[in-house]
């Protein structure tokens, strides 16, 4: 299958140089040049199936032709080396655990798989230049990214993040591993940092130097993977006997890789009703679901510091999935934005309620399908990573104690090193040029 970019203005690439190459020439992002369907006995016996088995049918279906089906089987197993409960919270709403894996984060599943799929590649090229995959992070990309890449023999990763804008904990998962990672601290905002790194796709010099690769969603192999768990979730739902025309998804958005990959899942045929993207208050989605006008503005900072983009790079791939049509998009999704002390709210009552803790982000899809379920209809949310990463935040919401894990607890034990350099992008290139 080829890959082509949303700006249509760049040759199309086969899937070994869209995960290569991360961005396309003219800036746009790559997708799949067709969704293929899931024939429907699949999904007659998905409850029957185990997460391996059905992640494995998934991505032989979108990789199967550029891939050796046992090595894809070994990669998927590889990636899935962990659990993904589903737990009820209440009657009508389900909790979908995504930080389970290494870093105790959702993108512990995109970042594996990416790793695995670039080092076949890199092993096919017989390559003995390096690969250098430089990632934006709002907090939890930073991390998975790099512990998934960790003494990947010919790569090295750079992690670009906003000073003092991710949790303590999460900067210590990226900032002490050493080795081949490089965390640099951009003084500005998540969107500099991707801007920075878009910049560097696009410049010649620095791409005649080195290798430049991307591991944030825009990368195909991140955010394509994703859509693992929404299979998941509908097969143990079944499973928990909800009707299987009257599942509903919330998903927390920042980025929005993760509800595009949920899309194009919907595209492959999962009978999902509906998705709700809940935001915090960076609401440019919510925004344009209600005006059909799309403005990216500058981003806000919130306890629920994962999302807060102000111009979300998968929009143009929603866009692109729905051939620009606001009434297709506005049918599959609705939307949401919730404040601080709406956020807060939420983990306070549901802690109350039902002993289950929510991490700020989880809170945000949680609170959306209390409002937006209908009747008959039972949701599932995503909670995207483990309450201990906000662990100040969520104490003075529920008024209790978050044990730490232990492995989280190990980071927080590392010695921070950093880079520290200005959002103007001279000063990347420059720094990335003395590390050839």
């Amino acid at each position: 299958m080829m890959y082509y970019s949303t700006n249509h203005s760049s040759p199309d690439v086969t899937l070994h140089e869209a995960i290569i190459h991360g961005l396309a020439p003219d800036r746009g992002l790559y997708m799949p040049e067709r969704i293929p369907a899931i024939p429907k006995p699949f999904f007659r016996h998905i409850s029957e199936m185990t997460l391996h088995e059905i992640a494995y049918v998934v991505a032989n279906t979108l990789f199967g032709d550029e891939m050796d089906s046992e090595e894809l089987r070994n990669i998927v197993a590889d990636t899935l080396s962990f659990d993904i409960p589903l737990r009820k919270v209440d009657e009508h709403r389900y909790v979908l655990e995504l930080f389970h894996g290494p870093t105790l984060a959702f993108k512990d599943v995109g970042a594996r798989f990416m790793a695995h799929m670039l080092a076949h590649f890199h092993r096919k090229d017989n390559s003995d230049g390096d690969v250098n995959v430089l990632v934006a992070t709002s907090g939890d990309t930073g991390s998975a990214v790099a512990n998934g890449f960790l003494g990947v023999p010919g790569v090295k990763v750079f992690v670009l993040y906003p000073h003092d804008k991710v949790s303590p904990m999460q900067e210590a998962q990226f900032t002490t591993l050493g080795s081949n990672i490089t965390a640099i601290e951009v003084d500005g905002t998540f969107d500099d940092c991707q801007t920075l790194v878009k910049s560097a796709f696009t410049d010649e010099e620095l791409n005649a130097a080195m290798h430049l690769t991307s591991a944030n969603s825009i990368n195909v192999a991140r955010f394509l993977p994703q859509m693992f768990y929404y299979y998941h979730a509908y097969a143990r739902m079944i499973q928990e006997g909800a009707d299987p025309d009257r599942i509903v998804v919330a998903v927390p958005s920042g980025n929005f890789g993760n509800l595009c990959s949920a899309l194009i899942a919907k595209r492959m045929g999962l009978p999902i009703k509906r998705f709700i993207a809940a935001n915090n208050r960076n609401d440019v989605f919510l925004r344009y679901l209600r005006t059909g006008e799309y403005t990216p503005s500058a981003s806000i900072t919130t306890i629920a510091n994962a999302m807060d983009v102000g111009a979300p790079s998968n929009f143009a791939r929603i866009l692109d999935l729905y051939s620009n049509d606001h009434a297709a998009i506005k049918a599959d999704i609705s939307g949401c934005s919730y404040t601080d002390d709406e956020i807060r709210d939420t983990m306070r009552e549901v802690y109350a309620a039902t002993g289950y803790t929510l991490d700020p982000h989880g809170a945000t899809a949680c609170r959306a399908l209390g409002e937006q379920l209908q009747p008959g209809e039972k949701g599932v949310f995503l909670e995207t990573a483990h309450p201990a990463k906000f662990k100040e935040t969520v104490e003075e919401a529920i008024g209790t104690r978050v044990q730490v894990p232990q492995r989280l607890a190990a980071f927080m034990r590392g010695e921070k090193s950093t880079v520290r350099l200005s959002k103007q992008f001279p000063a990347l290139k420059k720094f990335l040029l003395s590390r050839i």
